[in-house]
């Protein structure tokens, strides 16, 4: 006789236990783990290669353009107005767009033009700062060289534009929900010892190992892949814009110095008549090149920098350029007729939300921390690639159906379990939520668990009774 049960005749009975409300959540969880791991396995495979492969672009592009990177010393540099007149030769009619002045001793320095060249690539030739003689000219991406920019770009969108685009977006928030989920379904899994959760097996079948392995290194690469996530949203093509649409309503946007110049007298009323407000005239372009440099210089920016020259009767930009830590990226606004200083930014000023930004892009890019930078990200590149191979491994071992004639197991892992209204309901309302911000991935989820409530119904036609 069961404890605290009234079984005398006539005795009230009493109701049924009500089943819990999320029923059938966890095993909702893991069927979303196994099938986003299905189908959107290969966009992340591709994304990890290229990931990988864009680890390995600072040698090859120090291999590949050493005669247009570096010069051999043969004396003190030369005023950067001869360096800028003997690229401006060489491209005539091109505006400038963008003056790198060499880095350190041996490097070259690089003079940008606007070409007929497709969006972010500019024309840009390599100057000897001790000779002035051109060592190279090429079409560079953003700040990239030829093969880093072809790398770049097929790890963005595959070489196919706004388009493929699409593909980061769906590579990175699966990457997400795939990491989340795969939390989720470690940390509730029966084991043997807690420490299984952390530590792989080394003993039972090979698909129990083969799962142990998977779900170790996914929980030890976790937050390495939440950060690659949440930081590569930013350059895809939907998440991207509203993730910059936010940012510009909380006022966290990248702060920049203003290029428009004092009026005549400081009056800002005043009509713009002043020299120092007139276009710089494409030959003067190498002279107020070096006045906005030395003015720069005098004002403490010190270090690599970049100067980009304003809009006709604008300021020009002079901004200091090491990503890695710690950042330089003050900046600075010079009138190019005079060489004052017309608004100045330090980057111990930006807001806090921008810093994180910065920071978060360049630790994507494999610039903050350098060589260490790149070792980590081509671990976690490696991660997603061995995890994504062993995850087909193990869908291949629990298939239904084998050459010998056995079987393997029945449906999906977490198949046995009907989810309940609620259970389908709070993944829904998740689904609509990062729908808002992250289009893609919210509709992709939609589209799942409609899939999988068509896969529930045939099952229970083909059963007779619903599952769980």
């Amino acid at each position: 006789m069961s404890a605290g049960l009234d079984t005398r005749p006539g005795a009230p009975v009493p109701p049924p236990e009500r089943p819990p409300l999320f029923r059938g959540l966890k095993g909702l969880v893991t069927r979303i783990h196994f099938y986003a791991g299905l189908f959107v396995g290969p966009f992340l495979l591709v994304a990890a290669l290229t990931g990988l492969l864009y680890t390995l672009s600072p040698p090859i592009e120090r291999w590949m353009y050493a005669d247009a990177l570096t010069a051999p010393v043969s004396g003190p540099e030369l005023p950067l107005s001869r360096q800028v007149e003997a690229a401006v030769a060489t491209q005539p009619g091109l505006p400038v767009t963008e003056i790198r002045p060499s880095r350190e001793s041996g490097a070259t320095t690089r003079v940008s033009f606007d070409a007929d060249l497709p969006e972010s690539y500019s024309r840009t030739v390599f100057v000897d700062p001790y000779t002035a003689q051109v060592r190279a000219t090429l079409d560079t991406y953003a700040e990239w060289l030829p093969a880093r920019g072809v790398i770049d770009n097929l790890h963005r969108s595959l070489l196919l534009g706004a388009p493929g685009q699409v593909y980061t977006e769906l590579a990175a928030s699966w990457l997400a929900v795939l990491t989340l989920s795969g939390l989720v379904v470690q940390v509730t899994r029966r084991v043997r010892r807690r420490r299984e959760r952390l530590l792989p097996r080394t003993g039972g079948s090979s698909r129990s190992r083969l799962r142990s392995w998977h779900g170790a290194v996914g929980v030890w690469a976790s937050v390495g892949f939440l950060f690659l996530a949440a930081t590569g949203l930013t350059w895809s093509q939907f998440a991207g814009a509203n993730v910059g649409a936010l940012r510009t309503a909380l006022d966290w946007t990248t702060p920049s110095v203003s290029s428009t110049l004092p009026a005549a007298g400081g009056d800002a009323a005043a009509p713009v008549t002043d020299a120092a407000t007139a276009p710089v005239a494409p030959r003067a372009v190498p002279a107020v090149a070096q006045r906005v440099l030395d003015a720069a210089r005098a004002d403490g920016l010190s270090g690599p920098v970049e100067l980009t020259p304003g809009e006709p009767g604008e300021a020009w930009t002079v901004q200091q350029t090491v990503r890695s830590w710690p950042s330089q990226q003050d900046s600075v606004a010079v009138a190019p007729a005079t060489g004052t200083i017309t608004d100045r930014l330090a980057f111990a000023d930006w807001p806090v939300a921008a810093k994180l930004a910065r920071w978060g892009i360049d630790a994507h890019m494999g610039l903050l921390f350098g060589t260490v930078n790149l070792v980590a990200l081509a671990a976690l590149a490696s991660a997603v690639v061995v995890l994504v191979v062993w995850g087909y491994r193990m869908w291949w071992l629990r298939r239904p159906t084998r050459p010998d004639g056995s079987r393997g197991l029945a449906g999906p892992p977490g198949s046995r379990e009907r989810p309940s209204p609620a259970a389908v309901a709070l993944v829904g309302l998740a689904a609509v939520a990062a729908g808002l911000v992250l289009p893609v991935l919210g509709v992709s989820l939609i589209l799942f668990l409609l899939v999988d409530a068509l896969v529930a119904a045939r099952r229970d036609r083909q059963t007779g009774e619903p599952a769980g």
